[in-house]
């Protein structure tokens, strides 16, 4: 039985790592690989479930564009692509979505911003999944799937802060935490899927778990 290739495109360790811990079987083999087209940054004055979506979306042209190129160089082939992004909505502005930390001091204004209080995340993914066009060239069709889970943090003290900080957990993380990592001890889902904080839609996921169903 030939394995179904899906290709993560994304640079994201916590998303390929998840994938593999929880799809990757006898007939699923995750690969990840970074688009290399530039992010788009976020929409202003829209709500962040509209942004990370438009962000996701935009990920997935690119990802329908390069591997397109890849094909015609004759590169990997694979059976579904998979993009996805996620950001964190701010507790009192829903409006604002707080992305990656800079730094270790923007990482720990972040923190400090959401310790003791609940907010949501919201993750937008998008399955890419083949189909023949009249040419018998391979086309693309873009699946999206937008999601969100509720997280409460408790209070953090300086040490708690520092610890999380030294850590470098922070890193690529959108709000400057890692749920399945260190900040774990001081965070927990109240509302929807874990999967949505460490990085996909369980929607989405879903959609790609019934396309090669057997």
């Amino acid at each position: 039985m030939s394995m179904t290739r899906i290709l993560l495109a994304s640079k994201s360790e916590r998303r390929i790592s998840w994938l593999k811990e929880n799809l990757e079987d006898s007939d699923f083999s995750f690969f990840s690989s970074a688009l290399k087209s530039s992010e788009i940054k976020p929409l202003q004055g829209f709500e962040v479930s509209k942004q990370v979506e438009v962000v996701c979306q935009s990920k997935a042209e690119n990802a329908r564009i390069e591997n397109k190129l890849s094909l015609n160089r004759r590169e990997q082939n694979y059976d579904a692509i998979l993009v996805s992004d996620t950001m964190i909505e701010d507790p009192d502005d829903h409006r604002l979505s707080i992305g990656k930390p800079k730094d270790a001091l923007s990482a720990a204004s972040n923190l400090i911003r959401l310790a003791g209080r609940k907010h949501r995340v919201w993750s937008s993914t998008s399955v890419l999944l083949p189909r023949k066009v009249a040419n018998g060239n391979a086309e693309w069709d873009i699946l999206n799937r937008t999601s969100s889970a509720t997280v409460e943090f408790s209070e953090l003290g300086d040490d708690e802060i520092y610890k999380l900080i030294s850590s470098e957990s922070w890193k690529g993380k959108a709000g400057g935490y890692d749920l399945a990592g260190m900040a774990g001890q001081f965070c927990r889902v109240i509302e929807g899927e874990e999967v949505t904080v460490l990085g996909f839609s369980p929607a989405a996921v879903n959609i790609l778990k019934r396309a090669f169903s057997r």
